[in-house]
């Protein structure tokens, strides 16, 4: 099949899955007051104490809302919910149980997430969450869990007109009401809105089949992302990485008919001058595993192997989105994994832009491989101050950790630390894993300067391939998302499917310590 034919192919695809809009409710801002009617949600602490929107109601119903509660076992922990239907005058009411851990803004994140999904695809045109404290910022936190908890992907789906309630999530708007007023809406609009946008943008890219998106798909949904942005955006191409060497990018690609990118997205917010933060991600937009091919069992979700490349991306526009003070840059190494009389081999060796090479072992172990010439090329243009990269890398870390963290693999206690924090401030969680220079062992080559892999720990040897081409001069975290990047069942904040993990964390990252 000629070139010329699958650019024009590849074109029409693009066409044909153009990104669109989610039927999402609107989110808007009002003074505090309990509603009489319509669909409304409140929230109680566990026990049920005396006071606020829950006492407003029980009394209007003449003590029936404690019965009831009382009757259905409701007692508000944390996680429960109580949903009438047609009571007391209510179309439908929801009560969010707050547990008895005190309000911080994860848990308010929560309680807007469990309220967009327990109802967001209701009939009703209108939505009243009802906060009754007075904690600070509590309106956004709230709004930005009900965005992340609401969306839903569903572009491919047919669906016949009875069943659309059922299919998408419902239209409307979604109404805070807290004592911030409707002022809470600037406030909302111009920063936790842009991070719940970067977030459901890099879930779009996750959930996309291999056939919608490729390297330069990739590249383009980005453009289209950072459109009116103070991003700058600079892609380069095969020959370009030909010229500069890039055998670990180009290895991967070569085998696959659709060629590797790697894109470049920086925002300068910070100080004239001031060296970058650099998030890089692996961009894997379908890993067959390649001559190494992977077992068919759910190969299927191999199309997320992009993860760590869209949530690095995604990352950045938020950042400019939200103009926080900050120079930052993601590099994101776009590559398709597929087998073919092209394609890289077990045995062969490949040599790198830093002049480094490696053996390959197996070429299913691609992402390190990928992200050899993207470390490289970052550090030789942008000098960042650290870098902190991301990829659904091992199932060994999964097999370590479950699906309850991501790894850190990381130089320094002082970044470590940071991310840490980070995690446990957004909700995404991380472990810190060792990373000790006796995996050097493991990776040595009778005719390379490494090898790809082949040793256990798997997790922690691959964490120190990457590292051999980070500077020791630079401070550099590595970042195992498998086991992360996809949920089976949803959360409160994060529907069934992509997660977009790492964007909460790698903003909260620079919330907490550069700006």
């Amino acid at each position: 099949m000629s070139r010329p034919f699958l650019a024009v192919a590849s074109a029409l695809l693009a066409l044909l899955f153009l990104p669109q809009a989610h039927a999402q409710r609107t989110m808007s801002f009002a003074d505090h007051q309990v509603p009489e009617g319509g669909t409304v949600a409140i929230a109680v602490a566990e026990g049920l104490p005396a006071g606020g929107s829950f006492d407003a109601i029980d009394t209007r119903s003449d003590g029936a809302l404690r019965r009831l509660a009382e009757a259905e076992g409701f007692k508000g922990r944390k996680d429960s919910t109580l949903d009438l239907r047609g009571f007391a005058g209510y179309d439908r009411l929801l009560v969010v149980g707050l547990g008895k851990d005190g309000v911080e803004p994860l848990l308010l994140e929560d309680v807007g997430g469990t309220v967009a999904r327990t109802l967001g695809k209701a009939r009703a045109s209108r939505i009243e969450l009802v906060w009754d404290g007075s904690e600070a910022d509590a309106a956004s936190h709230l709004a930005f869990g009900a965005e992340l908890g609401q969306y839903g992907f569903d572009k491919y789906r047919s669906r016949k007109d009875d069943d659309a309630e059922q299919a998408s999530p419902g239209t409307g708007e979604l109404v805070i009401r807290s004592h911030a007023g409707a002022g809470a809406a600037s406030a909302y609009a111009s920063d936790w809105q842009q991070v719940a946008g970067a977030v459901n943008f890099a879930r779009d890219l996750a959930s996309e089949p291999g056939n919608a998106l490729w390297p330069e798909e990739f590249v383009a949904r980005v453009r289209e992302q950072a459109r009116g942005l103070p991003v700058s955006i600079e892609v380069l191409d095969v020959p370009a990485m030909e010229r500069l060497g890039m055998g670990g990018i180009l290895s991967v690609g070569q085998g696959s008919v659709r060629p590797p990118r790697l894109l470049l997205v920086s925002y300068r917010g910070g100080a004239a001058g001031e060296a970058p933060l650099a998030f890089v991600g692996k961009g894997i937009t379908f890993d067959s595993g390649g001559i190494t091919i992977k077992p068919g069992t759910n190969m299927w979700q191999m199309k997320g192997d992009m993860s760590g490349a869209a949530a690095v991306t995604a990352t950045v526009l938020g950042l400019a989105g939200r103009k926080a003070p900050v120079n930052v840059v993601a590099v994101a190494a776009l590559a398709e994994n597929m087998p073919s009389g092209s394609a890289a081999r077990p045995g062969d060796v490949v040599r790198t832009a830093s002049g480094k090479t490696f053996e390959i072992i197996s070429t299913d172990a691609e992402g390190r491989m990928v992200l050899t010439d993207a470390l490289w090329y970052v550090q030789r243009q942008h000098k960042p101050r650290l870098i902190v990269d991301v990829a659904t890398l091992t199932g060994a870390i999964m097999t370590a950790l479950g699906n309850d963290y991501a790894g850190l693999f990381a130089r320094g206690d002082e970044l470590a630390d940071q991310l840490l924090a980070a995690g446990e401030a957004s909700g995404e969680l991380l472990w810190r894993m060792p990373l000790r220079d006796d995996y050097a062992k493991g990776l040595k080559s009778p005719i390379a300067d490494l090898r790809n892999g082949g040793a256990t720990p798997g997790a922690g040897v691959a964490a120190y391939f990457i590292g051999e081409w980070v500077s020791r001069d630079v401070p550099w975290a590595h970042l195992d998302i498998a086991g992360k990047d996809w949920y089976d069942s949803a959360k409160p904040t994060v529907p069934a499917g992509a997660t977009a993990f790492g964007v909460r964390l790698l903003d909260r990252f620079v919330r907490d310590n550069h700006e």
